[in-house]
């Protein structure tokens, strides 16, 4: 990373199911590749280590912050910041979808997915308890980056918290299916059209990840992309296993937040207002606010 100027990548791979450990080879060999083009910031998609179906085997594939997969990881990456898909067994032994970043041989940051997808053939609330928190951590050179999961993106509020919580690059992994929703939803029309928007209101660059590959009746559609932060797609791939990449000049985020300056005039104090009003209007227990 130089002067604001930073080499991310996403990796599109095709995850297999309930395979910890053959997942992990395989990030290794993709994260290997990534630093020898110098990337700067790596991200794999939702669930990347467990493939996408992964919610049942919860029990057997769950593993901890601490894992040794998970160290492994931290020390291949080196200083790559990379961020990958696993589910998480936190405290309580309680299980998540979540995203870990690791960093310099250890976890910088974690993000559990808050808005789980429960609709169409998706079961994420079957399985996972939800994320409760949107923070963010610093990649230098101006960059802050926040991790969102896949259908957390549908939630415009996320990414707005994301942004006011200072992030200027957002990260997605993501595990997309075109079955996904029903057989008259465009998922990848949508993405593409999510993505960009975000990206262009916000003024805030984003990494998108997707899987390719099969699963029983769920066929991964990749398209994984990256979005600058005018809302205009950098790079962009097919449905193959590999690498996209691109460099991110911080000098353009300071000029799209400079014309459209949607962070500043979001009035968190208005939110705030509104939210709490509403709360109140809807007979929301003050317990339940304070969560």
């Amino acid at each position: 990373m130089e002067n604001g100027k930073v080499k991310v990548a996403v990796a599109q791979v095709d995850s297999h199911l309930g395979k910890l450990e053959r997942n992990v080879e395989d990030h290794l060999e993709v994260i290997a590749e990534a630093r020898s083009d110098g990337v700067d910031c790596l991200l794999f998609p939702e669930m990347s280590l467990t493939g996408h179906s992964a919610g049942h085997l919860a029990l057997e594939m769950a593993i901890a912050r601490d894992h040794d997969f998970v160290t492994r990881l931290a020390q291949a990456a080196g200083p790559m910041c990379t961020t990958f898909g696993l589910i998480e067994e936190g405290p309580a032994a309680q299980f998540y979808n979540a995203a870990i970043t690791v960093r310099d041989g250890r976890v910088i940051h974690l993000h559990r997915k808050i808005n789980l997808a429960t609709y169409g053939q998706l079961d994420d609330g079957k399985h996972f308890a939800p994320g409760r928190y949107i923070e963010t951590f610093d990649l230098g050179g101006g960059w802050r980056a926040a991790t969102l999961i896949c259908n957390d993106l549908w939630n415009p509020a996320l990414i707005s918290l994301a942004a006011l919580h200072g992030a200027t690059l957002l990260l997605a992994p993501v595990s997309s299916a075109r079955e996904a929703v029903g057989a008259t939803f465009d998922n990848p029309g949508s993405w593409d059209i999510a993505c960009r928007y975000s990206s262009m209101v916000y003024g805030m660059p984003m990494l998108f990840a997707n899987r390719v590959g099969q699963e029983g009746e769920m066929s991964f559609w990749g398209g994984s992309r990256i979005v600058d932060a005018f809302g205009t797609t950098m790079a962009c791939a097919d449905e193959a296993v590999g690498l996209t990449t691109a460099t991110l000049d911080f000098e353009q985020v300071r000029q799209a937040r400079a014309r459209l300056p949607t962070v500043r005039d979001s009035n968190l104090d208005l939110l705030v207002r509104e939210t709490t009003r509403l709360q109140h209007d809807l007979g929301v227990p003050e317990t339940v606010r304070r969560r």
